[in-house]
């Protein structure tokens, strides 16, 4: 692994069995992530983009070996590699009991506020329990980090003690990011974490994981829908398609000058202010989205595609380096 990578991924593919009947026999897998490779960089922000049931949250998710508690039967293969002290570490190969040393290099954000914190337990006990199991420190000492924590997220010391229910989805939110900043993390996926929240509370979010981020050196995995904001707080852009990253590049490349069809398709649906003046043609695709169970042959997206050929349900194309720092998965474009 390059000593600039704090996470690498090579060809991860996640698979979940369809079963049918009363015995439960498998008939088929959902291929939900097909076999992608990403790789995160020391203190920057990649954003990953897709449209829902794209497979963007089951990669943050199979990061954090989150999956097999909620699907014990996934089938999750490839490398997920993590730079750690002791070198490099495979989440894959990691049983369960050798995979808790490390969990504290890695946490996250979830994407709903209401439903991620523990309504039975104060949010001092929230923050508090990654260090229970994660640190040896003594109940001063976390008492003392939970108060720093909370007021380093805008919250104030004396809250510790009241409960999830008493606060705002914003200020929930800011919990949720005190909690995964406890263990002192390398890495923090933000799964959609604004996209329960009003626009009003998405900045202030979004200008605090900036502000945390700068001052813990920490390295974000960035999943949402909502391209403007991605554009905003990454420095990469992963754009994903039916399992598949279909273009990568830097932020501004990928949001300004897009070069796969899908891409620009989907930024052509992000709404402008009225004040800007320059008009961005709206591009419809046409057809329905694919399901995992039955991808099209070659290239996924050729059934919507509007520049598609014979030969895009041949073969697939792969990701290549189209410009400078700049790869997309099309043969045409």
């Amino acid at each position: 692994m390059n000593q600039e990578n704090i996470l690498e991924i090579k060809n991860l593919s996640v698979k979940f069995p369809v079963t049918s009947g009363f015995f439960k026999r498998k008939i088929t897998d959902l291929i939900a992530v097909d076999g992608i490779n990403l790789e995160i960089k020391k203190g920057e922000t990649l954003g990953l983009v897709g449209e829902s049931g794209c497979g963007k949250s089951t990669i943050g998710k199979a990061i954090i070996k989150l999956l097999k508690f909620n699907s014990p039967d996934v089938n999750i293969s490839g490398e997920i590699l993590i730079n750690t002290e002791d070198g490099e570490i495979d989440i894959v190969k990691l049983k369960s009991k050798d995979l808790r040393k490390y969990r504290g290099y890695i946490q996250i954000v979830f994407q709903d506020p209401y439903s991620s914190l523990n309504p039975r337990m104060s949010i001092g006990q929230i923050i508090e329990e990654p260090l229970l199991y994660h640190s040896k420190m003594l109940k001063k000492e976390r008492n003392e980090r939970i108060a720093y924590l909370l007021e380093k997220v805008g919250l104030q010391a004396e809250q510790a003690k009241r409960y999830p229910h008493e606060f705002s989805g914003g200020q929930r939110q800011r919990v949720g990011i005190a909690r995964a900043l406890a263990t002192n993390p390398k890495l923090i996926i933000a799964d959609e974490p604004v996209s329960a929240l009003d626009v009003s509370i998405q900045a202030q979010v979004i200008n605090l994981l900036q502000d945390l981020q700068s001052e813990f050196n920490l390295s974000i995995l960035f999943i949402a829908h909502d391209l403007s904001v991605v554009e905003h707080i990454s420095s990469r852009i992963a754009v994903m398609y039916l399992g598949n990253i279909i273009e990568m590049g830097n932020s501004n490349d990928v949001y300004h000058n897009p070069l796969h069809p899908y891409s620009k398709a989907l930024l052509s649906a992000v709404p402008l202010p009225r004040i800007r003046k320059e008009k961005v043609e709206r591009i419809i695709l046409k057809g329905d989205i694919p399901t995992p169970l039955n991808k099209p042959s070659g290239c996924g997206f050729r059934t919507r595609c509007p520049i598609a050929q014979k030969e895009c349900a041949e073969k697939y194309p792969l990701l290549e380096m189209k410009e400078e720092n700049h790869s997309a998965s099309c043969f045409f474009c």
